[in-house]
């Protein structure tokens, strides 16, 4: 298969100029600032409190001194100071998605995939929704979903409102992923989870031949015919993928195909569990997606989550409604546990049926959710 990256003649294989260094801890340090500033706290006020001089604070948020070379025990102290401070509980635990995605950056712009596909951070564990968030912040500059909104009333003079890779670094993160796709597809099974997971993050790549390179890959896969094989969770994500690239028709296969058996349901439940946050237990592989005994999680919690993703203007909402549809279907209990997100659920259905969003096989799944709802008002 051939690289599709475009280089320079003057630049390594990762699109970078010779001799150039990655900025390392750019994420987590942008993170870190916007901590700081809805605590609120000036950098001299906050460097007082946690005993460092105001230059190592503006190291951390600059990453000219990554927050991510802090020893583990002076990093948990930082954060328990900054909690102490009123930092909120969900945005340190962020810290530690954001040194994941600061890692997987990291690598990708030190050079080009080692044919030790081992050694790649895609392929150590599963990414949550959160730390791929992470990831898409310093890719396209997107807050991710589970941040606040920025304190600005801590803010003096212009200050850079993501930590946004220059296009350079951009590109190079683009042509370091679509090479570590195709090795890993050239690997079989073993490569499978850092194909996948490499795969998605090009899939927020605007470059002009992202969408035929994701259906080439595509058709690389062996696909599925129904239920669950070990190149579901590969098939799901390419899915999704192209959707961000106004291509439906695979997600559609995916939901007739993909699951079309009991197995493929318990699966997709289990990812989303996952994927959301609900199911917090590291994963090393995509294997547990068929655990039954992985089926233990808080469904409550899942059908509050994915109540939020039910607009029409979503590339994946007919994998959303499905996946609503699949739940209220497997625990019925689900239907009269909470009234107050009944009658929202009510409502964001009959918006998804007044709409010309989604599919037929999803408009009969939501008009049966819908009747259903409306039985328990």
């Amino acid at each position: 298969m051939a690289v599709s990256s475009r280089r320079a003649a003057n630049t390594t294989l990762t699109g970078r100029s010779p001799g150039r260094q990655p900025r390392q801890g750019a994420v987590t340090g942008h993170l870190f600032k916007v901590i700081r500033e809805h605590v609120p706290r000036t950098q001299d006020e906050l460097a007082e409190a946690l005993g460092v001089d105001k230059t190592t604070v503006q190291g951390w948020e600059s990453a000219r001194r990554p927050l991510t070379s802090t020893q583990a025990g002076n990093l948990r102290a930082v954060s328990r100071t900054l909690l102490r401070l009123g930092a909120p509980s969900l945005m340190l635990t962020l810290l530690n998605e954001a040194v994941d995605a600061d890692a997987v950056i990291t690598h990708a712009l030190s050079g080009p995939p080692s044919p030790t596909l081992s050694h790649h951070p895609l392929s150590g564990w599963v990414f949550t929704r959160d730390t791929t968030h992470m990831l898409a912040w310093a890719l396209n500059g997107t807050p991710p979903a589970a941040l606040p909104a920025p304190n600005q009333r801590s803010r003096r003079g212009p200050s850079r409102s993501s930590p946004l890779l220059d296009p350079s670094d951009q590109r190079a993160f683009y042509d370091h992923m679509r090479r570590a796709a195709e090795l890993a597809d050239h690997s079989g099974e073993s490569g499978a989870l850092l194909r996948r997971q490499a795969l998605y993050l090009c899939s927020y790549d605007t470059a002009p031949d992202t969408r035929a390179w994701l259906a080439d890959m595509r058709r690389h896969s062996p696909g599925i015919r129904s239920g669950w094989t070990p190149h579901w969770a590969d098939t799901r994500s390419v899915a999704a993928s192209l959707t961000r690239h106004g291509d439906r028709e695979a997600l559609y296969a995916f939901i007739r195909n993909g699951m079309g058996d009991e197995t493929g349901e318990v699966a997709n439940l289990n990812y989303w569990a996952y994927w959301l946050g609900i199911d917090q237990l590291p994963r090393p592989d995509d294997t547990f997606m068929i655990n039954r005994s992985d089926t233990a999680w808080d469904g409550l919690a899942l059908l509050r989550r994915l109540a939020d993703r039910l607009a029409p203007d979503l590339g994946c909402i007919d994998l959303n409604a499905h996946t609503v549809w699949a739940l209220l279907a497997s625990r019925r209990g689900l239907l009269t546990a909470d009234p107050h997100l009944n009658r929202l659920l009510v409502d964001r259905v009959a918006v998804l049926l007044d709409s010309s969003a989604i599919s037929s096989q999803t408009r009969r799944e939501l008009e049966s959710v819908h009747y259903g709802l409306t039985l328990h008002i």
